[in-house]
């Protein structure tokens, strides 16, 4: 079956890629980009790079924009599909979903809508096993935003590894924050993975931080060899 996968750059988005391209024909990945940082739908920081992102894993990219109003960008991403359907036939929608049905009821409707199937291999998973996971099979990603108490500054730029997967499972018994920040509490850029065919390399980023809330903003990146 083609399938098109909403497609972000982080690490959800990216493993939900890996398992489906498994099991289907992923035939294109699908990029919303939102103009509203506090979207409810959409993963925001560094999302002008899912082009290089798609290039390196050697896959064509249907972007679309959205003004990222609640609700309203919801006819946005059927749009984006819609052109997926059109210029890449696809027949379903792969979603990184894990544990939020916010997200996963509004794709599914979607699907509906369009008489697509909907894929979500991440549905209900583990998180800490989903992160063992992730980690272990050679994904490199770093944390691109934090919007939680009590993250400092220092994650902004770090690197999803086994040390950063013990503190967000300690951080998870102190504080409730899930290990896959789920609930919105950190974002990710992933840079390299079983899926790359070359790898991402931040050539230039800054920080902006302030009250437990801030970005790891990509400036520059570029392709190299694995």
């Amino acid at each position: 079956m083609k399938l098109g996968v909403l497609f972000s750059g982080g690490k959800d988005s990216c493993f939900a890629l890996y398992r489906a391209m498994q099991k289907e024909d992923v035939t294109c990945l699908i990029s919303i980009s939102s103009k509203n940082p506090e979207s409810y739908m959409f993963h925001t920081p560094n999302i002008h790079l899912t082009r290089l992102q798609a290039d390196a894993i050697s896959l064509p990219l249907v972007t679309f924009e959205t003004e990222g109003e609640k609700e309203k960008e919801l006819f946005d991403l059927k749009k984006a599909i819609e052109k997926a359907m059109r210029e890449y036939k696809i027949e379903g929608v792969v979603s990184g979903a894990v544990l939020s049905v916010y997200q996963s009821t509004r794709i599914q409707k979607i699907c509906n809508d369009l008489g697509l199937w909907c894929f979500n291999p991440l549905w209900q998973s583990d998180e800490v096993e989903y992160m063992k996971e992730f980690i272990s099979l050679g994904f490199k990603a770093v944390i691109s935003g934090v919007f939680a108490y009590p993250f400092d500054e220092t994650w902004l730029g770090r690197n999803i590894d086994k040390r950063t997967l013990n503190e967000l499972i300690i951080l998870n018994k102190k504080f409730r924050i899930s290990p896959i920040g789920e609930g919105g509490e950190f974002e990710t850029f992933v840079c390299d993975g079983p899926i790359f065919a070359k790898k991402v390399k931040i050539v230039k980023a800054f920080k902006k931080y302030k009250n437990y809330s801030g970005i790891y903003a990509i400036e520059k990146a570029m392709l190299v060899k694995k």
